[in-house]
């Protein structure tokens, strides 16, 4: 078949690989002017099965509500005449209770531990290189009360079959020196060893040369308006360069998911939470880390990327506005600093700020829409790097008529 993906980003360009090592013709429609260059160029750059907790929880309620007061939150409301922000956080702050937090993480977990072992798979067979780091995430507690509350935390994801390794504080700056300046901040950390992390843009536009090479199209810079159809079937997409014919169409626009779905009719509660990053060279820096980290008290995280640092923090319920300004990355450069002093050359700075496409369980939605030959890959929220694969094989695999490798529990949109 010939099957058009809408979407370009990690998700986008994973399922079309997948696609096409089942032997498919593929064509690609990327809005931007190259591959991943939107939440796929300035995410975290983590692999991480081990970060699968739903922000949905117990905690989120009133987190959010002292945001509105309050900037230094993880989680951020801010007020918009957008009437869909509303509707949206109705559904997130439903799924807030213990039960369906406990079972959306299982759920996630499930999903972004089947995905990282399709990406390894993927690794192996394509030895493309991005920056990889398979030594792990450390996520760091600042008391030992903290750090106690973490490891019960982290009990629900090892009994579904997560690696963890509890570490006091002198044993995580032998595991990274790179914090041995902050180590008095420090009481410990849980080592999840067999997460990692690795430079999103960079795999996913090496992963897309590859589809090019076989044979697969990528039509940058264009513009999808429309999906028109004729019965129960999507005829063409719609662009701002013409139109693109297939025999079958995959939605993996990422935040824009929900705005095209509208025009057929479908209706997904998506939407876009604001992100920000930043990419500092690491230069002639002294001690940059070795190991990817999440400070589990401010909710930063930071990862290695070669010569750079990426550094991530904050869910800001916002709508579609990608501003920023240097104000808003004041405090996350701040406690990157505090933990790696002599880590990177944070003078020089790249600000950016990206829209992950949410669901309101934080579980992604993968399969048929309402249209015979549409399908849906997108929504999957914070680890869009991690899950993307698993969600690829998945699309191929009902595209194809095979039952995916896990269960499609919480992943549907009917």
């Amino acid at each position: 078949m010939r099957i058009v993906v809408l979407g370009g980003g990690v998700v986008g360009v994973t399922t079309a690989y997948q696609l096409q090592r089942d032997g498919h013709e593929v064509v690609i429609l990327e809005g931007r002017g190259e591959v991943a260059a939107g939440a796929s160029w300035g995410n975290a750059g983590m692999i991480a099965p081990g970060h699968s907790f739903v922000w949905s929880s117990p905690r989120a309620p009133m987190i959010l509500a002292k945001s509105v007061l309050s900037r230094n939150q993880a989680l951020r409301f801010k007020f918009s005449a957008d009437p869909r922000l509303y509707a949206w956080t109705w559904g997130f702050l439903k799924e807030c209770t213990p039960a369906k937090a406990r079972r959306n993480t299982l759920l996630k977990h499930r999903l972004a531990a089947y995905s990282q072992s399709v990406l390894q798979s993927v690794v192996a067979e394509e030895a493309i290189a991005y920056d990889r780091n398979t030594r792990g995430i450390l996520y760091l507690h600042r008391s030992q009360g903290a750090l106690e509350e973490g490891v019960e935390h982290m009990k629900l994801l090892e009994s579904d079959g997560q690696l963890i390794k509890v570490l006091d504080r002198d044993q995580v700056v032998a595991l990274d020196p790179a914090l041995a300046r902050a180590a008095d901040r420090i009481a410990g950390a849980i080592l999840c060893p067999t997460d990692e992390t690795g430079d999103c843009a960079k795999f996913t536009r090496a992963l897309a040369a590859r589809i090019v090479e076989r044979g697969g199209e990528i039509v940058a810079g264009a513009t999808i308006v429309g999906l028109p159809s004729d019965g129960d079937r999507v005829t063409r997409a719609l662009t701002d360069r013409g139109p693109f014919a297939g025999d079958a169409y995959v939605l993996a626009l990422g935040a824009d998911s929900p705005r095209l779905a509208r025009t057929v009719g479908v209706r997904l509660p998506i939407y876009p939470i604001k992100g920000y990053s930043l990419t500092i060279p690491v230069g002639a820096s002294r001690s940059p880390p070795t190991i990817a980290c999440v400070d589990e008290h401010n909710l930063v995280a930071v990862s290695r990327f070669g010569d750079r640092l990426r550094v991530t923090a904050t869910a800001e319920f916002a709508g579609y506005d990608v501003g920023h300004k240097p104000s808003d990355f004041v405090f996350m450069k701040r406690v990157a600093s505090e933990l790696y002093p002599d880590g990177a050359e944070y003078d020089r700075v790249e600000m950016w700020a990206g829209l992950r496409p949410m669901t309101p369980t934080n579980l992604p939605f993968l399969g048929p829409a309402r249209l015979r030959n549409l399908f849906l890959n997108a929504g999957h929220g914070h680890i869009g790097w991690t899950m993307s694969h698993g969600s690829a094989r998945i699309i191929a695999d009902i595209v194809a008529g095979r039952t995916p490798a896990i269960p499609m529990d919480g992943l549907t949109a009917a």
